[in-house]
């Protein structure tokens, strides 16, 4: 009774232990890959990032205050964010997650790696977007930013995205104001590295696209994906409307698939050689679940 009332009280609805200890590694090897990105890289030389880091990163360059007691501070207002738009359980990761963070950055000993500046920007990134992404990963996050972002996103009109570059464009140009215009831009090439590592850790190398393929072929095509791809198909009555040869009356089968961004040269070339006439749209998928697509990778 006690554990449920707890669980309640946390947000969860069911407790998997197995689930539970894979979000916690995931969460622990974030904040390590965080933490060699900044002691190994960011930190001895002075660079910026983007996101609620970039900004305890220019509070401790232009104040001198210790970056681990800043991480915690700053992201304070974003985990309260979190506990009140996404759950309280979210926000309890998250909390421990940066707490983590701080510590590592405080008491463990990373070496500097390289004094090169484009090497510091790209790996320095890397190395900072993968601790996020595995912290994702594992139902947290170690920057604030996505959970501002969420919450603007909501009152205003404003997507998730456009608000996380106007909050890195405030960043960047404060630091090109407090300190310098190269330093500003190395910041910037440090957030698209770690934006991008990040990117692939959530989403992996096998992103989902969506493809809808409109021909007169339709059966061979569906065939095609079935036997020589292996993978669903799901067809849809459709009504021709008007195309290079004007308008058309009449009924066909509009060929829907998923395939993953790897395969999808190889419909192109199979479609190409059934019907060179067909009209494939190709959507990209933040994500997919059931049906005969596998699931991502780590997750």
């Amino acid at each position: 009774m006690v554990q449920k009332l707890l669980l309640k009280t946390l947000g969860i609805n069911e407790y998997n232990p197995a689930q539970s200890v894979k979000n916690v590694s995931l969460i622990a090897l974030g904040v390590l890959l965080a933490g060699i990105g900044l002691k190994g890289f960011l930190l001895p030389n002075s660079f910026l990032d983007g996101g609620v880091m970039g900004m305890s990163l220019l509070i401790n360059i232009t104040t001198d205050i210790p970056l681990p007691y800043l991480i915690v501070i700053v992201n304070l207002p974003f985990i309260f964010l979190a506990y009140s738009q996404v759950s309280k359980f979210f926000a309890i990761k998250t909390l421990l997650g940066i707490v983590g963070l701080a510590i590592c950055i405080a008491f463990i000993e990373i070496p500097l790696v390289t004094s090169d500046k484009l090497l510091i920007a790209i790996f320095g990134g890397f190395f900072l977007g993968a601790g996020i992404g595995m912290s994702i990963r594992g139902g947290g996050v170690l920057d604030g930013t996505e959970v501002l972002a969420l919450y603007i996103s909501r009152k205003t009109v404003l997507s998730v995205g456009d608000v996380i570059i106007i909050i890195n464009v405030l960043i960047f140009s404060v630091a090109a104001f407090l300190i310098n215009i190269e330093t500003a831009l190395y910041a910037m090439l440090t957030y698209l590295s770690a934006s991008k590592t990040i990117d692939f850790l959530i989403h992996g190398i096998e992103e989902y696209t969506g493809v809808t393929i409109i021909s007169e072929k339709s059966e061979e095509i569906r065939v095609m994906i079935i036997e020589q791809l292996g993978r669903g198909v799901t067809i849809f009555k459709a009504k021709r409307g008007f195309g290079k040869r004007g308008r058309k009356d009449e009924d066909l089968d509009v060929v829907y698939t998923v395939l993953t961004r790897l395969e999808i040269q190889k419909l192109t070339n199979e479609i190409e050689n059934i019907d060179p006439t067909a009209f494939v749209v190709q959507q990209s998928l933040n994500d997919v679940k059931g049906g005969m697509i596998k699931k991502l990778p780590l997750h």
